[in-house]
């Protein structure tokens, strides 16, 4: 993974826009509605959702489920179809670059209770309105907040 963000960032220093994606893990609950996982970033302890770069030799869904099992501690499917975008601002070294997520929804079918980052992450589980409030960028808070479900969910069907 980290030969792609090196590839990411000589992107970013020749002003072009790079690429990340993420998972936003849902779960459905007793009464019909859903809830997505939020998680702590690492440096600052914002809330987020798992993501990261594009992993060579694999599928940009492929990629967001192994960054949600590393990052959330969770195991599950990703949707055939993106959610949606969104972008933000990361900061490097020495400057910031804009970058633009492709996010696909995760239906979760386990939670690990010790994962790759478990010690360094808290995770939440919240209703999409909710999130939206705890997520500092704009983008992502009104992805997530407007965040609507296929109908009918192809549970198991990913």
């Amino acid at each position: 993974m980290a030969v792609t963000k090196k590839k990411a960032v000589r992107k970013a220093k020749k002003g072009e826009r790079i690429r990340q994606v993420a998972a936003i893990p849902f779960r459905l609950t007793a009464d019909g509605d859903f809830e997505v996982m939020l998680v702590t970033s690492r440096t600052t302890q914002r809330f987020i959702v798992p993501k990261g770069w594009p992993m060579k030799g694999k599928s940009g869904r492929k990629a967001a489920t192994i960054e949600a099992q590393e990052e959330a501690g969770v195991l599950g499917k990703a949707l055939k179809k993106p959610a949606g975008t969104y972008s933000y601002w990361k900061r490097l070294a020495n400057r910031f670059v804009r970058v633009d997520v492709i996010v696909y929804l995760l239906e979760v079918t386990e939670e690990l209770a010790d994962w790759q980052e478990a010690r360094r992450r808290q995770r939440a589980w919240l209703a999409p309105a909710d999130a939206a409030m705890l997520i500092d960028e704009p983008d992502l808070s009104t992805l997530v907040k407007t965040l609507k479900l296929p109908d009918p969910v192809p549970l198991g069907q990913a």
